[in-house]
């Protein structure tokens, strides 16, 4: 059961210039994301999935990832769940919600997981300025273990906040993978996952890689040796060891290298370091398409490749920690008429 843990689609509404590939810029003039015309259309996904051997896509939006609109926010759940009636067990829609605006998101969530059917909700790696461990999210939190979605973590279209990302495309190079470790990090010492022990977070991208950064954590997560005990702010520690969050509460997928091209070559070599740094029970198969790769025989390229590692990418691909996230996906995709 090979289940493809990021695929991206928008709305046709959504898609405002429908035209060639090109790149939106922000209002410094830096790429904070990729217009894509393959983004809302579907039945490239559905090909491409065909050509590749995967069984379903899990969608999500961008335009949703901090989305303060409910309006908006309604509209992407809408055309989520059209797809996945549209085209039954080939995709799995997750929720977006104006996560700030507790009220708005706690109901839209519980229409989504109702109504809709939807296993979780998606939020940027911050939202409006705001970490994902701030105060003001805590009801969202709240509500997405209450309620028994989890929560998807993409960064954020939009480059964060330090002038010297205003050159290369370092914003999505750099930036990106930045702000998701700055995330997990906040997040596990927060306390958040101690709050709530059924909350389940899979973090794209392997968190940005952030096992490649575990001897320098690790050692700064020593507040005595480091000057930073008793200071508030950088005294912050779970209840159990960090390495425990990283390999029992958290979920990982397999993108974020960046094609189109090569997609074999450098999408292989990413999830080889990535299945090296992170648990594998913990671990997910995905693509980014149609953002990271494009043409169905570089997917079904980077699914091959991703295979000939060994035994544990092969086990990735094939869904061992699938049922993990989402209990009922057997019979989500069972639904499959094509």
């Amino acid at each position: 059961m090979v289940i493809d843990f990021q695929q991206h689609y928008t709305p046709p509404e959504l898609m405002k210039e429908r035209g060639a590939l090109s790149a939106r810029l922000d209002e410094n003039g830096n790429p904070n994301y990729l217009l894509n015309p393959l983004l809302a259309d579907l039945g490239s996904h559905v090909r491409m999935m065909d050509r590749a051997g995967i069984d379903a896509g899990v969608l999500s939006c961008g335009a949703g990832f901090d989305q303060p609109d409910l309006a908006v926010c309604r509209l992407i759940n809408d055309r989520m769940k059209q797809a996945v009636d549209d085209h039954p067990g080939r995709f799995i829609g997750l929720a977006h919600v104006p996560a700030l605006s507790s009220d708005n998101a706690v109901q839209e969530m519980k229409r989504c997981a109702v109504d809709l059917g939807f296993p979780g909700v998606v939020v940027g790696s911050e939202l409006q300025g705001q970490a994902l461990d701030s105060e003001a999210l805590r009801p969202f939190w709240r509500a997405a273990a209450d309620i028994g979605l989890y929560v998807f973590i993409h960064p954020l279209p939009r480059v964060i906040a330090w002038a010297h990302m205003n050159a290369d495309d370092l914003g999505r190079m750099l930036g990106w993978q930045f702000s998701l470790m700055v995330a997990a990090v906040r997040i596990i010492n927060s306390g958040l996952l101690d709050e709530l022990p059924t909350l389940n977070i899979q973090f794209s991208h392997f968190a940005a890689g952030l096992g490649r950064y575990l001897g320098r954590i690790r050692g700064f997560q020593q507040r005595e040796k480091w000057g930073t005990a008793g200071i508030a702010r950088h005294d912050r520690r779970p209840r159990l060891p960090f390495d425990h969050y990283l390999e029992q509460r958290l979920f990982y997928d397999c993108a974020g290298w960046a094609g189109p091209d090569h997609a074999a070559e450098w999408g292989a070599e990413w999830v080889r370091f990535g299945l090296q740094e992170v648990a594998l029970s913990q671990t997910l198969f995905a693509t980014d398409y149609p953002q990271a790769v494009r043409e169905p025989d570089e997917v079904a390229a980077y699914v091959a490749a991703v295979r000939a590692l060994g035994p544990n990418a092969r086990a990735m691909v094939d869904g061992c920690a699938a049922e993990r996230l989402i209990p009922d996906v057997s019979r989500r995709l069972g639904k499959r008429t094509s």
